[in-house]
């Protein structure tokens, strides 16, 4: 499989408030020129030669899926996603879910539910993701960490890790925070996403500063436990990137043109269930 092939874009946001407005009362709202249409982002990926994304909730849109379950319904195959449900969701919803192609519950503590993890009801909630096979996708504070993987390790769900595991890199690498994403990944049910490196990284491109913390990422979750992601349409940030700026430090990070290629499309398509013949 070589780099450009089979590519999977692991975070993704589709904001379109015509047709789906905006109706959570928490989270982020997107200024008017931060949107991003399936139609959009298809678009971008194609001139990118990436075959297939995973769409993950925006804050904003609180419990309503529905622009990420019409973008998977639109482009057959192409998309799966990450949601969010309120901690009392039916099992018929969260099945419905799952037949439309979600893959998994995002967690976001800094600008959604800071105690979602921490809830009396999340053992609960985490037990019939595991059930489901779903991931518990995590956003948090580097403060936040330690006790979310105590939550996360004891429910024996699978994790995905958001963006590198770190907000402020100046922290360092030996922050307990980090140092609670690496034992995760030591102990081989979780996977971080390399993903959202502008929003990480201090720089507007190259991204250095990020290097010491791949560096232990890659010896912590193994290249079989890394995927990417733009985090497309790149919102609440004063300098948006370029989608094309995002693909090259992955050759910095994994010379290797095998590593690489798990890391962009091997890893996400055996952890997501796309099919070889999707696009």
């Amino acid at each position: 499989m070589g780099d450009t092939e089979c590519i999977v874009d692991c975070h993704a946001h589709i904001i379109d408030p015509e047709r789906f407005p905006l109706t959570g009362k928490r989270g982020y709202r997107p200024r008017v020129d931060e949107r991003g249409t399936r139609e959009a982002f298809c678009a971008v990926l194609d001139e990118h030669g990436v075959r297939n994304a995973v769409l993950v909730q925006l804050s904003g849109y609180g419990t309503d899926n529905s622009a990420n379950l019409d973008a998977m319904r639109s482009y057959p195959g192409r998309f799966k996603a990450i949601a969010v449900v309120d901690p009392d969701a039916t099992d018929r919803t969260l099945e419905n879910l799952a037949d439309a192609g979600v893959v998994g519950l995002r967690f976001n503590l800094p600008s959604y539910e800071p105690d979602a993890l921490l809830r009396p009801d999340a053992p609960r909630l985490l037990q019939r993701l595991k059930a489901l096979g779903w991931f518990a996708q995590v956003y948090a504070d580097d403060r936040q960490w330690p006790e979310a993987a105590a939550v996360l390790r004891a429910s024996g769900v699978r994790v995905l890790v958001d963006h590198f595991g770190v907000r402020d890199i100046s922290v360092g690498i030996g922050h307990p925070g980090f140092q609670a994403v690496l034992a995760l990944g030591r102990e081989g049910n979780a996977t971080v996403k390399l993903s959202s490196l502008f929003r990480v990284s201090t720089m507007l491109a190259g991204f250095d500063d990020l290097d010491p913390f791949v560096h232990e990422l890659l010896k912590a979750f193994g290249v079989n436990g890394c995927i990417w992601g733009s985090d497309w349409p790149f919102i609440n940030v004063p300098n948006r990137p370029i989608y094309a700026d995002l693909l090259p430090p992955l050759s910095r990070w994994l010379p290797d043109p095998g590593d690489r290629a798990r890391v962009l499309a091997g890893n996400p398509r055996r952890l997501f269930g796309f099919a070889d013949h999707d696009g």
